[in-house]
């Protein structure tokens, strides 16, 4: 099965489970979704109506840890950890994944001492290990462990849940995109007509080189025939000639 396809499943599953549930009851699903080793999608469990109920509750708290891992970092996480509960071992490991992710999004190199702080790796041994076992073989990246450079080059990398205002952002890419494409695609067309009308003149032009060249051929056989025919004079009748020019 493809890691899609267990997306799928796994979110389809949550939010039917957290459908029907109110309050701390919502509590225990959202620490098994934000745990679980193969789903790395929230927004849409987090759309689910009953978790927006949370906020300003008790257990808004929790609300705010499933936010988190829909959009945030391990560095987020730290530097909010007054403002929300402790993670458990699994949630932590879950959300570092999330934050290689976060940035192979955007970079295709990562270096390591960037990797390293952000996750709170004290060597490039760890850093590897965690890379290697967690995300490559988990399926979430893939890509090539450069030792000399001290870097990891993303070559792919599973996309992560769209933040607010990122989609405007998104639209407005694409939109650019298309502008630049359709601009393109003019310019390609003007050279191909280009290219055609300089191809037609090419070949009249030559059309006409051949035609003076078959006319200069002509003309210089004709001129080597009436050369070839005409009378030439012997020595006798030269001879002949001059006396009768003397008589």
């Amino acid at each position: 099965m493809d890691i899609e396809q267990k997306q799928a499943e796994l979110i389809h599953h949550f939010v039917k489970q957290a459908s029907p549930l109110k309050g701390s009851l919502l509590v225990p699903v959202i620490i098994e979704a934000t745990s679980h080793p193969s789903l790395f999608s929230f927004s849409e469990i987090l759309a689910v109506p009953s978790f927006a109920e949370l906020e300003g509750t008790e257990n808004s708290r929790h609300l705010d840890v499933l936010r988190l891992f829909a959009h945030g970092t391990w560095t987020d996480y730290k530097n909010n950890a007054g403002h929300l509960p402790e993670l458990i071992s699994d949630q932590v490991l879950k959300l570092k994944q999330l934050t290689v992710l976060t940035f192979a999004e955007t970079n295709k190199v990562l270096p390591y001492d960037q990797l390293m702080q952000e996750l709170d790796v004290t060597n490039v041994r760890e850093l590897e290990d965690f890379l290697i076992n967690e995300c490559m073989y988990a399926g979430i990246v893939r890509g090539k462990l450069d030792q000399l450079r001290r870097c990891f080059e993303v070559q792919f990398a599973a996309g992560r849940d769209l933040r607010p205002g990122q989609l405007g952002n998104m639209l407005q890419t694409l939109s650019n995109w298309l502008a630049t494409s359709e601009n393109l695609l003019v310019s390609i067309q003007e050279k191909i007509k280009w290219a055609d009308t300089m191809s037609e003149l090419n070949k009249k032009h030559r059309k006409d080189v051949e035609d003076r060249v078959e006319e200069v051929k002509k003309s210089l056989s004709l001129k080597k025939l009436h050369t070839v025919s005409r009378p030439t004079l012997t020595s006798e009748a030269m001879k002949r000639s001059t006396l009768n020019l003397v008589e």
